[in-house]
């Protein structure tokens, strides 16, 4: 009968949403920073679970929980989940695509609303844990620490050493089959995708004109 905790439940289901909905956009997009993306927080994901084996310190109720797939609490995998998401795709919005100095007021705006829920989400997510007790503040509180830290270096990572390979690595025989693409020089996806499409829609709907007639 705890509302509260059922929302909060759900919500700390966030990390399997997220990695779901990573997959099917790799799957749709092919795109190489996305799939750095999801690079990022495996690797995150494996210095949390060696994180967690040097520290080796228990959950505030380990009777409480019998699903846990460790003991070890030291730092919170999905605080350090969450955090990293959140910060990495901070920085990849206002560092990432990048606005011209004449931008609308309407692309700014759904970028801070879209930071705020970051987190937001990323806020509660961590605050279930404690409040479900799978974990102390501490350890939540180290988690987000941990996971910003891996999120900024990974994301300077990319940007720095991985981005001047991408062309390069688009053009592999392998990349080409599978149709993977490199999208680094352009700043905004969103808006480059939607001004290509609705061209070659209206080029199309021309040509289609033309031979009716």
């Amino acid at each position: 009968g705890d509302f509260s905790g059922q929302l909060l439940a759900y919500l700390s289901l966030g990390p399997i949403f997220i990695i779901v909905g990573f997959v099917t956009l790799i799957i749709f997009k092919r795109e190489l920073h996305t799939i750095s993306f999801l690079g990022g927080l495996a690797f995150n994901e494996g210095v949390n679970w060696l994180m967690k084996n040097v520290i080796q310190e228990p959950r505030p109720c380990e009777e409480a929980h019998s699903t846990v797939t460790t003991k070890y609490g030291m730092p919170s995998s999905h605080s350090q989940f969450m955090w990293f998401f959140s910060v990495y795709s901070f920085l990849f919005l206002y560092l990432r695509m990048h606005q011209t100095n004449n931008a609308r007021f309407l692309d700014l705006l759904w970028r801070h609303v879209l930071s705020i829920c970051l987190v937001t989400v990323a806020l509660l997510v961590s605050y279930s844990r404690v409040y479900l007790l799978y974990h102390t503040w501490s350890q939540v509180l180290y988690g987000g620490v941990a996971g910003s830290v891996m999120a900024v270096v990974w994301f300077g990572f990319t940007q720095e050493v991985l981005t001047p390979l991408f062309p390069r690595i688009a053009a592999w025989p392998i990349s080409e089959f599978f149709l993977i693409r490199d999208t680094s020089l352009i700043p905004n996806i969103l808006w480059f995708e939607y001004t290509v499409t609705r061209a070659e829609a209206r080029n199309r709907q021309r040509k289609l004109g033309t031979k009716l007639q």
